[in-house]
Order: C-alpha cells, then sequence, then structure tokens
C-alpha cells in the first residue's frame, strides 16, 4: 500500500498566517500538523508516499525532505491549482500504479492514526473505504447518507441541505478501481473534481464502498479555533520535561516542556505548555494550553490559551488569549491609550477592538 498526502491549499481561511507559510506547516505544540499525518501513515506500515504540492512546494520539501526522517520515502508530485480532491488522484497515477493506498489530507489531524483502518481495509478490500463523524454543521463537509443496514448509498460535497450529519473525514482508502471513476468524472459546480463524485461513481456502478464511524478525536485545522483546540488536545498528552534553564524564582505548574537552551526567570508558567529550544521567558505569566516556538520572547507579559510561532516576542503586555500569533511578530504596548485605532493587517484579516 502506498499513501497520497494532500497539501498544495491555500489556506484561506488561516490568513494572514498563510500569506506566508503552508497551512500544513502550522504547529501544533511546535510540531508542524502535517508531520502528525505522516507518522500516522509510517505507523500503519506504508514507506512510500506521494505528497501533492502547490505553491507552498519549496517550504514542504524544506521541512518534509525526503522523508527518511519518518522513515517514509517521499516523492513530491506537482497540482498546478486545487482542482479538487479527486484531480489529485488523477496526477498521482503513474506514482500510485494499481496498488492500493491511503489519501491523508494533510491538514487533518485524528487521534490514535490509522493503522487499525489501514489493517481492515487490507483485510477486507472494498473498493473505498471511508471515516465518517458527526459534525455540527454538514454543509462545511463532504456528507454521507447511510441506509438502514448502515452502508453508504449517498455522498454530497457541501451540500446545502444535507441528508445526515455524518461528515467524511480527510482520509480515505482506495483500490486501484478508484483510477475508473476519477477517468469519468467532469468538474463540479465548484470547477473541481470531487472525491464525493469518485465515490458515488464507485457505489453506482455496484463497487463495494465501507464506512466507519469514528467516536474519537478528529480535526480539520483550517481555522484558527480548530487550530487552538489541537493544540490544547495534544497538549493535554505532555510529558514534562526540563532542558533549559528555569531560575529559582520562576514556578513551574503542572505539565510544563522547557527546550534546550530556553531561559525562564521570574516568571510563572502553568501547563500544560511547551516553551521551546532558545526561547526566553521572563517576568511572565504562561497560562494553560500555550505552545511558545523556538527562540520567542516574552517579557513582563501574560498569554495563555495560544500558539505562538518561532522568533516572535511579546513584550509588556496584558493580557493575550486565543491567538495564533506568526513568525516573527512583534506584539508591544501602543505608547499611549490611542484616540484612534492605527492599524496595519494584511488581506482577510479579523481583528477584535474594544470600544
Amino acid at each position: 500500500m502506498k499513501a497520497l498526502v494532500l497539501a498544495g491549499g491555500s489556506g484561506t481561511r488561516l490568513r494572514p498566517i498563510t500569506h506566508t507559510s503552508a497551512k500544513q506547516l502550522v504547529p501544533v505544540a511546535n510540531k508542524p500538523v502535517l508531520f502528525y499525518g505522516l507518522e500516522a501513515i509510517a505507523d500503519a506500515g506504508i514507506r512510500e508516499v506521494g505528497i501533492v504540492v502547490g505553491d507552498t512546494q519549496a517550504e514542504i520539501e524544506a521541512a518534509v525532505g525526503d522523508g527518511s526522517r519518518f522513515g517514509l520515502s517521499v516523492t513530491y508530485l506537482r497540482q498546478t491549482a486545487p482542482l479538487g480532491l479527486a484531480h489529485a488522484v488523477k496526477i498521482a497515477r503513474d506514482f500510485l500504479g494499481d496498488d492500493d493506498f491511503v489519501m491523508y489530507l494533510g491538514d487533518n489531524f485524528i487521534v490514535g492514526g490509522i493503522s487499525s483502518l489501514v489493517a481492515r481495509f487490507g483485510s477486507d478490500r472494498p473498493a473505498a473505504q471511508i471515516m465518517l463523524t458527526k459534525v455540527p454543521d454538514p454543509t462545511q463537509f463532504g456528507v454521507a447518507e447511510l441506509d438502514p443496514a448502515g452502508r453508504v448509498k449517498n455522498l454530497e460535497e457541501k451540500p446545502a441541505n444535507p441528508k445526515s450529519d455524518l461528515a467524511l473525514v480527510g482520509v480515505y482508502l482506495f483500490t486501484a478501481a478508484v483510477h475508473e471513476a476519477v477517468a469519468e468524472l467532469k468538474p463540479s459546480a465548484r470547477g473541481e473534481l470531487e472525491i464525493t463524485d469518485a465515490i458515488q461513481w464507485l457505489i453506482d456502478d455496484g463497487r463495494r464502498v465501507e464506512s466507519t464511524i469514528i467516536s474519537g478525536y478528529w480535526k480539520d485545522t483550517g481555522n484558527v479555533a480548530d487550530m487552538l483546540e489541537v493544540n490544547r488536545l495534544v497538549l493535554e498528552s505532555l510529558i514534562p520535561s526540563v532542558r533549559g534553564h528555569v531560575d529559582a524564582a520562576s514556578e513551574l505548574i503542572g505539565r510544563v516542556v522547557v527546550g534546550e537552551g530556553a531561559v525562564v526567570t521570574g516568571s510563572r508558567i502553568v501547563g500544560p505548555v511547551v516553551i521551546g529550544p532558545g526561547a526566553r521567558v521572563s517576568d511572565s505569566y504562561v497560562g494553560p494550553f500555550t505552545s511558545v516556538a523556538a527562540d520567542c520572547v516574552i517579557a513582563d507579559s501574560e498569554i495563555e490559551y495560544s500558539i505562538l510561532l518561532a522568533r516572535s516576542s511579546i513584550t509588556g503586555v496584558r493580557r493575550v488569549e486565543a491567538s495564533l500569533i506568526g513568525h516573527d511578530v512583534e506584539v508591544t504596548p501602543a505608547p499611549n491609550t490611542p484616540r484612534a485605532h492605527r492599524l496595519v493587517l494584511g488581506d482577510h484579516s479579523k481583528v477584535q477592538i474594544s470600544a
């Protein structure tokens, strides 16, 4: 079995972060979300992986390399435009050959990995196997309708009037039969080749399509709220360790990781919190569910339930929470209480200002 990992999306819901960074590389507990998927694929015993990339190809390649750090052999497949999940399968046809494969969306996060799913598929070998989970707003996802026996009978992509609340999770398993389906597809109203249409083609053609309703944790990390929630979940399982320096005037409470070369002085850290290598925290409070990346600076400030990316600084600010702060950002207090707000914001930003 091979794996096809999709890492070509533009990440519009995470702008402005994704104007300068691939959404699949935004870190969760100081590790890119894409890496969790690659580790899950390796744990399932898969070794050959094709990664579909787009405009952020150079950044993805720099981070993942040849895949050997994960025990994988990686081939990069360029998608010139985001034309749908089935289009990604189409351009990967030569790489996939006639092998079974798992397709994994690179910005999805699944607790517990995919080993059991892959093993079940290997023994049963339906034409396709999908994962489903109940969601509060099915209009944002591919939606499955099941018959009374629990078999998949209908699929729709982001329907205006969903027939169920069962959304497709971003992991799919296929035999080579899916290539027949993809070859027959026409672009949808969105101008994309939809993987839901390919699976529906298999159903209509009498091929066996199996589904599993997962009760575990799954998130599409496509927006800030979901990124922060996944960060919270991963930090819950943190194993405390201190490799940097923490002075006697500081207090570490609960599960806290202080990376190599990090320095904490005169501060209170309430876990779960991870402080990355080379970071400096002084005279500050860092609250639960916060990830501070490498070489960041937090001075005379308070922050919690947030993700701070590499080399950013927060100085003299009370208080930061529920925030995703990009690379090389400087957050400081205004010199005086302003009568007007002076803003420099990236496209599609969202700002909340107190009256």
